[in-house]
């Protein structure tokens, strides 16, 4: 699953306004987190994840392992958020941030 140059930038401009749906802290990801995950991209293929992790280092992993997991594809990382997308097999209109008017 890659996405362009154009693409990543659209999905950018989309992502500006969200907010993040899920944070991951102090517990890490545990399973019902990689679900919740799951559960929002299946909804809305584009979603802001807010991640409270220590070093640059152990974030970097984090990202890599939500990825790899989720099967979804980092975006955008910013600070302590990360933009994550993952196409739908039936998106919803009505939750789909892709779909949806901006």
């Amino acid at each position: 699953m890659t996405t362009s140059a154009q693409d990543k930038k659209h999905l950018r401009r989309i992502g500006h306004g969200l907010n993040p749906l899920v944070t991951i802290a102090g517990k890490g990801l545990t399973d019902n987190v990689i679900a919740e995950l799951g559960r929002a991209l299946d909804d809305h293929e584009l979603i802001k994840v807010k991640l409270v992790v220590g070093d640059r280092d152990a974030k970097k992993a984090l990202i890599a392992e939500i990825c790899a997991q989720t099967q979804a594809e980092l975006v955008q990382s910013i600070g302590h958020v990360i933009l994550l997308y993952r196409a739908a097999r039936q998106p919803n209109p009505k939750l789909s941030n892709l779909l949806r008017p901006q």
